[in-house]
């Protein structure tokens, strides 16, 4: 298969070299704004360097259609080139978000449902072991009935300043893959939510108008209560864990010998020695995963397993959460368009 990616950034580099090892790819063909860090990362790969244009008309160093694109660029470039893609008719893995607001991402699932073409967006969790593990023991009665779910997402430093304004803050940005993966654990759809944020950390966030961290009680459509949490500020390391409580049985992922937590109580777990630094190191191997099962899709081996309805349904709950925090106040998701 001959894969094109746009995008050469950090998450854009780990894709190439993840795509640059696959037996299914046989070529390479790496875009980027800046031409230079194409080539860079091109040459790191093995992969050939080619404009963005050249990219979908297989003109120039493309040579010739690419079988299917991934996009890695910045965020306010992701719905023009899934609409371009739709329209060239490639396949399209794109990272999170389509767009950030909802007549964006609308528009180019739009875009995708008139070409009849197909677009798999970037929530990996889906694809991690213990997530997955949650699921089935959800979805197979061991937890008995499900009351309570308990969501974690803690980055040990802040972005960069310049990226605050962009990111189309912490619900859409970060929160977005807790309500994306609540809804994929739980196979329950969220019918209210109550959101808070607190903007007390380094001054950059009140300057973009966001906040570092935010929590939000999300009541799904069957009762269960759950609480989701994040902040950019958590110095321990890089946390993300998931607790479900049932009648029977309660479980948590991502609670291994790299959680950045430490027992208050005597004789209690200590702090771990290798906590996780980020996110590329926690996610790796579901990473790995998706861009597998990307390819098994285009190949017709394996149907979408999170097509771009799925990340509408993430956005409209991370809106929800920003009304609430913004009027503080609860928020039905029939008060939420694009439903």
């Amino acid at each position: 298969m001959r894969i094109g990616l746009i995008g050469t950034g950090r998450i854009g580099t780990f894709h190439a070299e993840v795509l640059s090892r696959h037996p299914a790819v046989d070529a390479l063909l790496l875009a980027d704004a800046d031409p230079e860090r194409a080539a860079a990362a091109a040459g790191r790969t093995g992969a050939a360097a080619v404009s963005v244009d050249d990219l979908f008309t297989g003109a120039g160093e493309a040579r010739d259609l690419p079988d299917a694109v991934v996009i890695c660029s910045a965020t306010a470039a992701h719905a023009g080139l899934i609409a371009r893609a739709a329209r060239a008719g490639l396949p399209v893995f794109c990272e999170k978000p389509i767009a950030l607001d909802l007549p964006g991402t609308l528009a180019a699932l739009a875009e995708v449902e008139a070409a009849g073409s197909l677009l798999q967006l970037g929530f990996m969790r889906r694809f991690d072991a213990g997530y997955g593990e949650a699921r089935a023991a959800v979805r197979d009665g061991r937890l008995g009935r499900l009351h309570t779910v308990r969501a974690v997402t803690s980055d040990p430093t802040p972005p960069p300043a310049a990226y605050l304004p962009l990111s189309g803050g912490l619900y859409r940005d970060c929160l977005v893959h807790d309500f994306d993966i609540l809804r994929w654990v739980t196979g329950r759809e969220v019918s209210e939510v109550y959101a808070t944020g607190s903007d007390t950390g380094p001054a950059m966030f009140r300057e973009a108008g966001d906040v570092d961290t935010a929590a939000a009680l999300l009541t799904l459509d069957d009762g269960t209560l759950a609480t989701a949490t994040a902040t950019r500020c958590n110095g321990a390391g890089y946390d993300v864990r998931m607790e479900l409580a049932g009648e029977l049985d309660q479980i948590a992922v991502g609670l291994d010998d790299r959680t950045p937590l430490t027992s208050a109580e005597p004789g209690g777990p200590g702090a771990p020695a290798k906590p996780w630094p980020g996110f590329l190191e926690r996610f790796a191997p579901a990473y790995e995963a998706e861009l597998d099962a990307f390819l098994r899709v285009v190949r017709g081996e394996l149907a979408n397993p999170c097509d771009g309805r799925e990340a509408l349904h993430a956005l409209r709950i991370a809106e929800a959460c920003e009304v609430s925090r913004r009027e503080r106040r609860p928020v039905a998701m029939t008060e939420v368009s694009g439903g």
